[in-house]
């Protein structure tokens, strides 16, 4: 009679197509899967540990060269000296207010929909916002950095979106049929099928442009007289919002500069047997919140862990309930990783 799969087994099967999935890289629903499969049991978590410290591996081998193979590797030969503690933290998305329903109205009826970034809460620690991603009806994408809101208003012939406060980053799908505005303090940007960040304080508005083009007005009699100015990819241009203002100039970003101004957008880091302090100093590059490491346990600590880049109270969590850490916050963006008592 043939053995029916044990518990263990099954999760040991599971943990071995998750690898293979992020391998090729995880859809959206894969990606929400795979974080409840990994909180379902412990038993999940080490399967996972297992398998991916093995896929590893054999890409480790796949790279080495072919003089190198008369001699064996001692490493491979040695159990991991490290303990390998796999982690997925993702942000928790309860907190948003995101209204979704009906965009087109008919007879050229509009109506507002809100999209602000979600917040994680903390009974000891202050509440920092969340970076968010959300998909519009027509499949276009923003980005909302931190507290950054945004109205959205869809009709048959446009396609409209008032950022209110903030900055956000637009992936706008191509309909010539309807064209997609970006307003922002009475300033107007025009895209069809294309990519641009808009961000805006008290005294300016500056739009940057990562694919296609735009056209950009300083205020509506610019937009009905055809004045805009027309953006490419890696180029900006900043409109100021004081009496007298300059004209504003486009001007070409490097490529370099590009991906420092939009270093704000989240990213899943993934550390294989990093150092502790080496992930602190990640997250400080890319958060305002910064982190200090004063316990003695943490500062050789080595950890394998994916993280969102924006999840700083996640990360932070983390440690104190599996590492032994106590967060003391000095300010709402400076906290102090003690060792408990």
């Amino acid at each position: 009679m043939k053995r029916s799969p044990n518990k263990s087994d099954v999760i040991s099967q599971e943990a071995a197509q998750w690898v293979l999935r992020h391998d090729r890289g995880l859809t959206a629903t894969e990606q929400d899967e795979f974080s409840a499969w990994l909180a379902a049991d412990a038993r999940c978590r080490e399967a996972w540990a297992e398998h991916r410290w093995g896929w590893d591996e054999l890409d480790r081998l796949a790279g080495l060269q072919e003089s190198m193979h008369a001699v064996p590797d001692p490493d491979l030969l040695a159990r991991p000296r490290r303990h390998r503690a796999v982690v997925w933290l993702w942000p928790l998305a309860a907190a948003a207010v995101v209204t979704l329903g009906v965009f087109l109205m008919p007879s050229g009826e509009t109506k507002p929909i809100e999209v602000a970034g979600a917040q994680v809460a903390s009974v000891e620690a202050p509440v920092i916002p969340l970076i968010e991603e959300r998909e519009l009806p027509d499949g276009s994408i923003v980005k909302l950095n931190r507290g950054a809101i945004v109205d959205v208003y869809f009709t048959e012939t446009e396609r409209r979106a008032l950022l209110r406060k903030g900055e956000a980053h637009f992936r706008v799908k191509k309909d010539p049929a309807r064209p997609f505005y970006v307003e922002a303090s009475g300033v107007s940007v025009r895209a069809i099928g294309t990519s641009f960040n808009v961000r805006m304080d008290s005294s300016s508005v500056e739009v940057l442009v990562t694919e296609g083009k735009v056209q950009v007005a300083a205020s509506p009699e610019q937009a009905a007289d055809s004045a805009a100015s027309v953006l490419s990819a890696n180029e900006r241009t900043v409109v100021y919002l004081i009496p007298f203002a300059p004209v504003p100039q486009v001007t070409p970003v490097p490529e370099a500069e590009v991906e420092e101004r939009l270093s704000w957008q989240p990213k899943m880091l993934d550390f294989t047997d990093a150092p502790v302090t080496e992930i602190v100093a990640e997250f400080n590059r890319r958060n305002a919140v910064r982190m200090e490491v004063s316990a003695p346990a943490l500062q050789g600590m080595h950890l394998s862990a994916t993280l969102r880049s924006d999840n700083v109270m996640g990360f932070v969590r983390l440690l104190e309930n599996e590492f032994g850490v106590r967060a003391v916050w000095k300010s709402a963006t400076e906290v102090e990783l003690k060792q408990a008592q």
